[in-house]
């Protein structure tokens, strides 16, 4: 019998750290994310009513930044591309699109991704089939967090980034810092 008294205190300790390294691996990997989806279906933000200037001496200056500048035409595509698959399959589309408000979104359309436990959306300084797989580049600009695993998004970028510095849309699983997918983002002829 006294050997049956000193096991319970071992038998109750491992027990409990069983029990909390489960606990943390799955707050860590959140296995049911396997078995989620969220289907997202934004349409492009809507077009402001804006008035384009009517005389040169309202016009903005040739060194204003594409910000400042307005017009009542519609949305431009300023880059595109097809997503890559990384350590998840991943479609769809990315396109960087100037609104005619002067802002710029980055539109993520018919994505189709894995869920993640903590997947954010990127530009990336590196093309697609580096930053897909395992970095993002020098200073990765962090648009938000991933809205959903499928459909129609749209990501604000911040007012004055300078885009031709960005190559890339990822998406990125900060936690394991991994790529889900990537798309090299090709600039469109104006």
């Amino acid at each position: 019998m006294p050997n049956t008294r000193r096991r319970r205190p071992l038998l109750g300790i491992a027990t409990v750290a069983v029990l909390l390294a489960a606990a943390v691996g799955l707050y860590l990997f959140q296995p049911w994310k396997a078995f989620t989806n969220t289907t997202v279906d934004e349409a492009l933000p809507a077009v402001t009513a804006t008035t384009a200037p009517t005389s040169t001496a309202a016009a903005a200056p040739p060194s204003a930044s594409p910000d400042a500048t307005r017009s009542t035409s519609g949305p431009a595509d300023l880059a595109r591309g097809t997503f890559r698959s990384g350590e998840h399959a991943t479609t769809g589309t990315a396109r960087l699109v100037r609104l005619p408000d002067g802002s710029t979104v980055l539109r993520l359309e018919d994505l189709d991704t894995s869920d993640g436990p903590d997947v954010h959306v990127y530009l990336s300084t590196a093309p697609a089939t580096e930053s897909k797989s395992d970095h993002l580049g020098a200073k990765p600009l962090e648009l938000d967090r991933l809205k959903g695993n499928h459909g129609n998004q749209n990501y604000a970028v911040p007012a004055g980034t300078d885009l031709t510095a960005y190559r890339s849309a990822v998406i990125w699983c900060k936690r394991f810092s991994v790529g889900f997918g990537a798309a090299d983002l090709t600039p469109v002829p104006s």
